[in-house]
């Protein structure tokens, strides 16, 4: 008898456990919207706020609280450092700068900073870049225009795939699109036009019953949304690292809701006529060997990289491990419950029966 992680006749009652999951969701949400707007906010990085990166490098190891110190000078505004490689050699350093800064004065700053602090240790700058706040602001609106139709896409394939309403996915998308488009003309910023796309995505979803796309979108928007106010509560510097990282995970938390969803697809289209929330346990247990394998290799391979790849990729592993956290646990809890909540499938179920084959003469008639 083979090895069975989780056994084939497992029967946990996550349905029964939803409350207790919508509780702790509610109170995560709450938390980093509270951090976001009246505690430490989301920490732009010099990629979407603009400012300047040097990278500097040193002939001997130079203590990190020293560094920044002999850094805080008036030239130099909002210094950061981050240290990289081996050996304590190599920095990162960061701080905002105005929109038409002079590279060579800047680089004048730094070395003579340096070489008043360090002077019997050597500094060279190996890399120096200026990003203007134009140049930040139009990577926060690729950045949330990226997300906005990523989550969009994925509503309009859920559409399709599991309740066989591709038409109806595409005209939401076109429409989704068009008014996206129409009120670009508003001047509205992008994160409020992100903002009010995606809820008018989850009306048109609701009034459409498109039940299937709205717990794959609410699950996706609940897994950043939480891991973005974690992010903000540990105050955690959103970069193009940390962009990618949430990007990763608006595919990787599908991944796991798809594997769920297809697996219901089948129950229901064997017994359509038991009680759904049976229906949903009976597939989340049947899958949830695959999905902690799943999560569990994805989770130690992050860890890894978030213990030893060094500080550089040092936000993108933390994001990643926040996110296949939450992302497990929302295929299961929110994503697969919200279709309980909505509750209709028989349109569905309709849309999977075969018509019955007759052969001639079955009935008498040849």
């Amino acid at each position: 008898m083979g090895f069975a992680f989780i056994k084939h006749d497992t029967n946990i009652d996550f349905i029964g456990w939803r409350h207790w999951s919508y509780g702790i969701s509610i109170v995560l949400l709450l938390a980093g919207l509270a951090s976001a707007l009246w505690g430490n906010g989301l920490k732009m990085g010099i990629d979407f706020a603009g400012g300047v990166i040097v990278q500097v490098q040193f002939d001997k190891p130079v203590n990190d609280e020293a560094l920044k110190k002999s850094l805080d000078i008036p030239a130099l505004p909002g210094i950061t450092t981050q240290r990289f490689g081996e050996g304590g050699r190599d920095y990162l350093l960061r701080f905002s700068s105005a929109e038409n800064a002079d590279a060579s004065a800047l680089r004048t700053n730094v070395v003579d900073a340096l070489a008043s602090a360090f002077p019997d240790n050597a500094a060279e700058i190996q890399r120096l870049e200026v990003v203007g706040p134009k140049v930040g602001d139009d990577l926060t609106n690729k950045a949330l225009s990226a997300l906005y139709y990523a989550v969009l896409l994925i509503a309009v394939y859920i559409s399709g795939r599991f309740e066989q309403r591709w038409m109806a996915g595409a005209i939401m998308a076109a429409a989704l699109w068009g008014g996206m488009y129409v009120l670009g003309f508003t001047g509205l910023s992008m994160g409020w036009l992100v903002m009010t796309a995606l809820a008018i995505a989850m009306v048109v979803c609701f009034f459409l019953k498109l039940n299937f796309a709205l717990g794959a979108v609410v699950g996706l928007l609940h897994d950043v949304l939480i891991t973005a106010g974690l992010l903000s509560i540990m105050n955690v510097e959103i970069d193009l690292n940390v962009m990618a990282a949430l990007l990763t995970l608006v595919g990787y938390s599908l991944n796991d809701t798809i594997i769920v969803y297809d697996r219901l697809r089948e129950n229901l289209r064997a017994a359509p006529q038991l009680d759904l929330a049976a229906l949903i346990n009976r597939s989340v247990n049947q899958t949830l060997s695959r999905t902690i394998l799943t999560s569990g290799t994805t989770f130690v391979a992050t860890l890894s990289l978030f213990l030893l790849g060094g500080g550089v990729i040092h936000d993108f592993a933390l994001t990643m491990l926040i996110g296949v956290f939450i992302g497990t646990a929302s295929s299961i809890y929110v994503s697969s419950a919200i279709l309980l909540a909505l509750g209709n499938t028989e349109f569905y179920v309709r849309a999977q029966e075969k018509e019955k084959y007759e052969r001639p003469g079955e009935h008498g008639v040849v």
